[in-house]
């Protein structure tokens, strides 16, 4: 068995290739830009393969950095804030100090799915207007979205074609949303949103659920599909108050009373 010593030595080794790969790319190398190969490296700090690979990994898994397959390991684009609060996916991008854009996949009016009458509280197959979207921040794919409302609500919100805001587009039809219940999950993407958001090989995606109200009750369904390696949930903590739980739910779910 290896020394305490041997373990210290190698917990050292490591965490000198660990920080010599923060620091270059913090201030010498940009987004999009390789690191230098395994082979380099270890020929550089005379340690295995395998300890390259343990500080390499653990950055990857941070955001710092991004394997593509075939390719190599390139300095990853910064993580943004996934913000639980009741805005849109244009106001968080202007938070940032970013250009939203919009590629709509679907649009129109539908019979609503059982499991969209149950959210919205309206009756299978009533009709629904239904609008699917690719979301964009300065030009590359963030996320897939989908939005479900009852068309009885607002029977023109889609008469000159599909709202950039749906929100906004809902407080013009009389109906503020007031506040929201969202749950998130981390999940494996389909073929079709891997496509969608440009994400090759790479791993998750963050699931966003919610249900938006207004005064009158439940006025929108949504489902979001995010890239789980340029999202990281930020959420703002403050003494308990009376918890909020949702009926039927088995995952954690947050409550905002923000207007967007």
């Amino acid at each position: 068995m290896p020394s305490d010593e041997d373990a210290q030595q190698a917990s050292h080794k490591y965490l000198k290739v660990r920080d010599y790969l923060v620091q270059l790319t913090t201030d010498e190398l940009g987004v999009g830009d390789p690191i230098p190969s395994e082979r380099a490296l270890t020929q550089r700090f005379g340690v295995s393969r395998m300890t390259i690979r343990h500080a390499i990994d653990s950055l990857v898994s941070e955001g710092l950095l991004e394997k593509i397959q075939g390719r190599g390991t390139f300095v990853s684009a910064p993580r943004m804030d996934f913000e639980v609060r009741l805005s849109t996916f244009g106001e968080q991008m202007h938070r940032l100090g970013l250009t939203a854009s919009t590629t709509v996949l679907e649009s129109g009016a539908v019979a609503a799915p059982a499991e969209v009458a149950s959210v919205l509280g309206i009756s299978p197959g009533s009709q629904v207007h239904h609008l699917r979207r690719q979301r964009h921040a300065d030009g590359k794919p963030m996320a897939v979205e989908e939005a479900w409302i009852p068309v009885k609500l607002a029977p023109a919100l889609f008469d000159d074609g599909p709202p950039a805001s749906l929100y906004e587009a809902l407080r013009l039809h009389g109906h503020d949303p007031r506040w929201g219940e969202e749950t998130l999950a981390a999940d494996s993407p389909t073929d079709e949103e891997r496509h969608l958001l440009d994400m090759g090989g790479r791993g998750a995606v963050l699931r966003a659920t919610r249900r938006t109200h207004a005064d009158s009750g439940a006025v929108m369904f949504s489902r979001a599909c995010f890239r789980g390696d340029r999202y990281q949930v930020w959420v703002p903590l403050a003494p308990p108050q009376t918890p909020v739980t949702p009926s039927g739910a088995t995952a954690t779910t947050t409550t905002s009373k923000e207007d967007s």
